[in-house]
């Protein structure tokens, strides 16, 4: 009778579906390339992903991460105004480069089909500038256009090795085409709230575009609404362009607030667009879900028709730009780093959390999928970039504690709500918080001074709380500081 027990335990216990799909191939009855795309997305692997190594080499904060097309190299970019190459591989640094800018570079892009010798970068100082590697090994670097204020993102044209767009704090989006001499100013994204009040500028975060339909891009910035235009409809002449997306979007409870910003975007393989706000929450979008061309005049019924966008919570992003993005070769899986330190990782089609990781020992910023194989690059407030891969793990794919992370995370939310500011003055507030995160860090309050890297680690970054508002608004600033995007 023991034994029938025991037998019936076994056949009830179903092995993991990465399993599954292995034994499947060994016996013929999946083809090589369905079975690597499967496996690759299999919920198995996420939960084991585990770190590889750390790339060190910068002085400053690490702000961008991006694979090459084939996946075998990654560039990285840094408040020390270096470019850094790195074989991810055996963690070693390939080569690295003065980018020529004079504030903190926030994102690096590799342009396609052109041997990785061509780098575009942008960076706090309002620049976007290339980088030209030539064959004796020489880096040769110019400037291709300039925005007032900061430039966190870039967007390269799908298969292009030319064609690329920029956003900044001014509120422009620029048209850059590295066969010409200058770039294109397209136009200036504004608001207009009422008939009564003139448009306002909407200083921009980060530009995306659909790699289904390259026509389209979206941009998000200073208010809540990301929008998205459709190039053919732009000339490459500004004082002939109006900024009337094709299309809007925005979670209906937050329509007309007047406290939070996007900062980052991301399209995925089915042009849904994944959008993450500022002490808010993320959102999926599906295309057919916008609010249209002016959200404004929607109404009350027209919103009724809309359904809901997927919702995403547990992370914190107050104090940084953070970026978004998908995981998984048919992006079943939503990235974002938070405030606590850690690496969110949710299934895309149920929203449930299905691992969380240590990620920085402060803020997580960025995240960039490989472009063929389950790897992940991330970075933040330390000054190297972190790999991880799926290599196995005696850890939890959820920490024990993981409750009270995300309960301090949605009490910061709340806390903060209670506060009605302007897009000027959520800036302003932002820059106060780096400051005194920077001030925090440079005194020597590493969590190496306070707990191990290991048991005590997640009772610490509990612990690590907004910084006040009232910093001191005349401290100077230091272009070399790290600049926390």
């Amino acid at each position: 009778m023991e034994n029938f027990h025991n037998r019936k335990d076994i056949t009830n216990t179903r092995p993991p579906r990465g399993f599954t799909d292995i034994f499947r191939r060994e016996l013929g009855f999946s083809h090589p390339n369905a079975f690597a795309r499967r496996f690759s997305a299999s919920e198995v692997l996420v939960k084991n992903m585990s770190l590889y190594g750390k790339l060190d080499g910068h002085e400053g904060c690490v702000n961008a991460v991006e694979f090459n097309s084939t996946g075998d190299l990654l560039v990285s970019g840094s408040d020390d105004r270096q470019v850094m190459f790195w074989n991810w591989a055996s963690k070693t640094r390939l080569f690295a480069y003065a980018s020529g800018h004079t504030d903190n570079i926030f994102q690096t892009k590799i342009m396609p089909f052109t041997d990785d010798c061509r780098i575009v970068t942008s960076a706090g100082d309002g620049q976007v500038r290339l980088g030209l590697l030539r064959e004796d090994g020489i880096v040769d670097t110019a400037m291709l256009g300039k925005h007032q204020g900061c430039v966190y993102k870039l967007a390269v044209e799908p298969g292009s090795p030319y064609i690329f767009y920029s956003c900044g704090e001014d509120g422009f989006i620029q048209h850059f085409d590295l066969r010409s001499s200058s770039a294109t100013k397209l136009f200036c994204c504004s608001s207009v709230r009422n008939n009564k009040q003139p448009p306002s500028k909407i200083g921009l975060n980060s530009i995306v575009i659909d790699s289904r339909n390259p026509y389209y891009f979206a941009v998000g910035g200073s208010d809540e609404y990301a929008r998205v235009y459709d190039i053919r409809k732009c000339q490459l002449d500004s004082t002939r362009n109006s900024d009337q997306p094709v299309n809007t979007f925005c979670p209906h409870h937050l329509i007309g607030s007047n406290n939070v910003r996007i900062t980052g975007l991301a399209y995925s393989s089915f042009s849904e667009l994944l959008v993450s706000y500022n002490d808010e929450l993320i959102y999926l979008f599906e295309k057919s879900v916008g609010l249209g061309s002016s959200p404004s005049s929607a109404t009350s019924e027209d919103l009724k028709n809309i359904h809901e966008a997927q919702v995403y919570s547990g992370h914190r992003n107050a104090q940084t730009i953070k970026g978004v993005n998908f995981f998984g070769p048919n992006d079943e899986y939503v990235l974002s780093g938070s405030d606590c330190g850690h690496i969110f990782i949710w299934k895309k089609k149920e929203a449930k959390l299905v691992r969380l990781m240590i990620g920085d020992q402060h803020v997580v910023n960025q995240l960039e999928a490989h472009p063929h194989i389950p790897i992940l690059a991330t970075c933040g407030i330390e000054k190297n970039v972190k790999m991880w891969l799926p290599l196995g793990s005696d850890m939890p794919p959820l920490p024990a504690n993981v409750k009270e992370i995300i309960e301090a995370n949605r009490q910061g939310r709340e806390d903060r709500s209670r506060v009605t500011l302007s897009p000027d003055v959520i800036m302003h507030v932002l820059r106060l918080q780096r400051r005194q995160t920077l001030e925090y860090i440079e005194r020597g309050h590493s969590r190496a001074d306070i707990v191990s890297d290991d048991e005590d680690a997640e009772g610490y970054l509990l612990g690590f709380l907004d910084g006040d508002a009232s910093s001191d608004e005349d401290s100077p600033r230091n272009s070399r500081d790290c600049n926390i995007s």
